[in-house]
C-alpha cells in the first residue's frame, strides 16, 4: 500500500502511459487508486495541450485539432469511448431494462453506438479548432479542465449510485467506494483546476484573468450538474450503472466542458 502504486494502478487502468509498479488491480486497490483519477486526467490533458500547441505551430487549426484529438483518445486507449459505445446502443434502443445490460455485455457495436461515437468525435474535434484558432498557445493548458472533472465525476458516480448489475462486472469492484474517496478526489480535482487556471497567467496571458477565473469555477459545477442530470437519468432506466456508463459520463463531460472553454473564450 502507497501513494506511487495507487497512482500507477490508476494510470495503467484509465491511460496507456507506460507506467509501471500497479499491482494485480484487486478490489482495494482499485478503490485506493480512485483518487488519482484527476491526475490521470491532468496528464492526458497536458500532453493534448502540448501536442495540440505544436501541431497548431506547424498547421492550420482543423489538422492541429484532429491530431490533437487523436493524441487524446490515444492516450486513453479508446476505453471510455467504448462505454460511450455501448450506452448508446443499449439506452438509444428503448427496449427494457434487462435487454439493454444484454445489449452492454455484447462486445458488437451497433448503428447507434457508430453512430453517437461520429457524432463526438467531429464534436471535439470542432470545439478544438475553434478553441485552438480563438485562442492564444498560452490558453493551451486550460485543456486540463475537460479530463480531469470529466474523471472525478466517474469517481463520484461510483460512490453515489447504485450498480444495474449487483456484484457482476468489473464496476463491482468500486461496491462501497468509502465517502472519504469521493472527498479526496475532489481535493486533488480542485487544486489541478487551480494550476490549470493559473498557468496561462505564468505564461504571460494576463490580459485572459477573467475567463480564467470563470472556467476555474464553472467547470465543476458544469460537471457536477450535468454529471448528476444523466446519471439520475441513465440510474432510473437501468436500475443504477455500469462500468460502460462511467466511461460515458466521462465522454459526455469532456465534450460540455470543452464547449464551456469555447464559450468563455469568444464570449469574454
Amino acid at each position: 500500500m502507497s501513494v506511487r502504486g495507487d497512482a500507477a494502478a490508476a494510470f495503467q487502468f484509465l491511460s496507456r502511459f507506460p507506467v509501471k509498479g500497479g499491482g494485480d488491480f484487486s478490489r482495494d486497490l482499485l478503490q485506493r487508486s480512485v483518487v488519482y483519477y484527476p491526475l490521470v486526467g491532468a496528464a492526458i490533458g497536458l500532453s493534448a495541450a502540448l501536442g495540440g500547441g505544436i501541431a497548431a505551430w506547424l498547421l492550420p487549426a482543423w489538422p492541429a485539432a484532429v491530431i490533437t484529438l487523436i493524441l487524446w483518445v490515444g492516450l486513453t486507449g479508446g476505453l471510455h469511448l467504448d462505454g460511450w459505445m455501448d450506452s448508446a446502443d443499449a439506452l438509444l434502443s428503448y427496449r427494457t431494462r434487462e435487454r439493454m445490460l444484454e445489449i452492454m455485455k455484447d462486445s458488437r457495436v451497433g448503428a447507434m453506438g457508430v453512430l453517437a461515437c461520429v457524432l463526438l468525435l467531429l464534436l471535439k474535434a470542432s470545439l478544438l479548432a475553434a478553441f485552438i484558432e480563438g485562442g492564444s498557445w498560452a490558453e493551451l493548458p486550460l485543456l486540463l479542465l475537460p479530463p480531469v472533472w470529466g474523471r472525478w465525476y466517474m469517481v463520484r458516480a461510483m460512490a453515489r449510485y447504485p450498480l444495474a448489475r449487483g456484484n457482476e462486472g468489473l464496476a463491482a469492484s468500486f461496491k462501497g467506494l468509502p465517502a472519504r474517496q469521493e472527498r479526496r478526489t475532489l481535493l486533488l480535482a480542485a487544486l489541478l483546476s487551480l494550476a490549470a487556471a493559473a498557468a496561462p497567467l505564468a505564461l504571460g496571458a494576463d490580459s485572459a484573468w477573467p475567463q480564467l477565473l470563470v472556467a476555474a469555477i464553472l467547470a465543476p459545477a458544469l460537471a457536477l450538474a450535468c454529471g448528476t442530470l444523466a446519471a439520475r437519468r441513465i440510474s432510473s432506466r437501468l436500475g443504477g450503472l455500469t462500468g460502460d456508463v462511467y466511461g460515458a459520463l466521462n465522454e459526455l463531460l469532456e465534450a460540455l466542458l470543452l464547449l464551456l472553454l469555447v464559450l468563455l473564450q469568444h464570449n469574454l
